[in-house]
């Protein structure tokens, strides 16, 4: 199967050779995207896992406070945080490929080790190992699917990687809504404890991760390193039969020739490279935008979704389901955001999701401040939910796995997503804090204004990169 696209674009560059058509073999760059993008998927899964769960295991361990509540939920940044960290050193030595399969390893290992544990040190233990994972995958997933893929259909492939993500968010939330048996309305905390919930269908909830972690181990054995990595790494002739297969032989050429000016200086980036002053602001860029998409608040929704909702009139049954509906929306909305990213652009959907999400966290805010219940709460907390979804979910990643240039991308992007950790590190643990002390009123607020400041610095500091390759965006970004 082939795919026809305009070699125009690959033939502006100074001194390119100009193509007229390229044919991509269409069936075999989904393939491995698909499979790259299950890192994406377990990411999900993982991180929105604990929010089903969140009611009975707190039950089976006793925990009472906010602080630990807020660890419980949170711990697992600290896996991502160090798992994102290392993940650029360590991708740029090893390569994209072995590093993917590492993160699969752990999903499965961690996941399985959660589901049997009796102990909450051994479960915080075991969430910060998953954590490590997702720090991995978030990091590597989409910037392999960006190394790999044409200029011309690259938006819509790492839109694929946020996909997969919000399947696996999906999938949790169906999963936990299945594995929960019903529980009655005014149950008391002794009841939900001594119940299958509270005694084993929270450890389902988190063992099922095993599965696609499997397939996804498995599928990763099966593609190849990413062509960009190993023309930087000395091996050219290997990278050229990954293009050649890609789009044939004068796509392969054409993209060498791109690639190597790019890589010419020191192969290794160093922290010296990093702060180099022509690179110090598409740093900050990358970095402030992951920041950013973190502290708009939307995964509170995720992560506390059982206090959201209940804040707002419904039972544990109805949580659940409505933690579904939720999770749908966001499925649905995700497939806008795909076919527009590469159409309408980065910019424009990056900057219609801060101004909608600060619309809708202010008018949430009102609706808690009068203590509103019922439909119209659901109603706000899905348009936030499809606003996001279309918009700042996958576009951030786009944006991030394609601005920085190809020697410092597995540092400058381990950077970025380090500081995206950090940023939902401080998100989550600071939740369940504010909402005890200012309500969720004032919480909600706090993020609109959040949205409102990311709205302007997007239109102040974001260029638009649709359609341009990896090396025209380096050249327009980097002088």
């Amino acid at each position: 199967m082939t795919h026809y696209v305009s070699g125009e674009s690959t033939a502006r560059a100074a001194g390119a050779i100009e193509i007229p058509a390229v044919h991509f073999n269409s069936l075999y760059l989904w393939t491995i995207s698909l499979v790259a993008a299950l890192g994406g998927l377990l990411f999900g899964y993982d991180w929105v896992v604990i929010g089903g769960a969140k009611p009975f295991y707190e039950k089976y361990f006793h925990l009472t406070d906010a602080s630990q509540q807020g660890w419980a939920v949170s711990c697992a940044l600290i896996g991502c945080l160090f798992g994102a960290m290392i993940s650029g050193t360590l991708c740029d030595k090893y390569g994209r490929k072995l590093l993917l399969l590492l993160s699969a390893l752990l999903f499965a290992g961690s996941s399985l080790a959660i589901a049997m544990t009796n102990s909450f040190h051994t479960f915080v233990a075991w969430r910060i190992a998953g954590g490590i994972a997702i720090g991995l995958a978030s990091n590597l997933s989409p910037m392999y699917i960006a190394e790999i893929a044409p200029a011309q259909v690259r938006g819509k492939l790492v839109s694929v990687n946020q996909l997969t993500i919000v399947i696996g968010i999906l999938l949790a939330q169906f999963m936990n809504w299945i594995i929960a048996k019903p529980v009655p309305t005014g149950a008391s905390a002794l009841e939900i404890l001594n119940s299958w919930n509270g005694q084993t269908g929270w450890r389902w909830m988190f063992g099922v991760t095993a599965v696609p972690s499997l397939l996804f181990f498995f599928g990763m054995l099966s593609v190849p390193e990413s062509p960009r990595w190993l023309a930087r790494n000395g091996k050219p002739e290997k990278a050229k039969r990954i293009l050649q297969r890609l789009g044939g032989e004068a796509y392969a050429t054409q993209t060498l020739t791109e690639i190597e000016p790019t890589l010419s200086e020191e192969a290794s980036a160093s922290l010296r490279q990093l702060l180099d002053p022509k690179l110090a602001g598409v740093l900050l860029l990358g970095t402030s935008l992951a920041v950013f998409q973190q502290w708009c608040g939307i995964n509170v929704i995720f992560n506390y979704a059982a206090d959201v909702f209940a804040a707002a009139g419904y039972n544990v049954s109805d949580i659940l389901l409505n933690i579904v509906i939720t999770g749908a929306v966001n499925l649905i909305f995700t497939f806008v955001a795909i076919a527009m990213v590469d159409n309408a652009g980065r910019r424009k959907l990056m900057l219609f999701g801060s101004a909608a999400l600060a619309l809708i966290y202010a008018i949430l805010g009102i609706g808690f401040h009068l203590h509103g219940q019922g439909l119209y709460m659901l109603l706000l907390v899905i348009a936030a939910i499809a606003c996001y979804a279309m918009s700042l979910a996958p576009v951030t990643w786009v944006v991030i796995s394609e601005i920085f240039p190809n020697r410092i991308r597995g540092a400058a992007m381990s950077v970025a997503i380090t500081s995206l950790w950090i940023a939902s590190f401080v998100l989550t643990y600071t939740f369940p804090l504010l909402n005890q002390g200012l309500g969720p009123a004032r919480t909600f607020w706090i993020y609109a204004a959040i949205c409102l400041a990311g709205f302007f610095y997007i239109r102040w500091r974001l260029p638009e990169t649709k359609g341009k390759t990896l090396e025209e965006i380096e050249r327009s970004l980097v002088r």
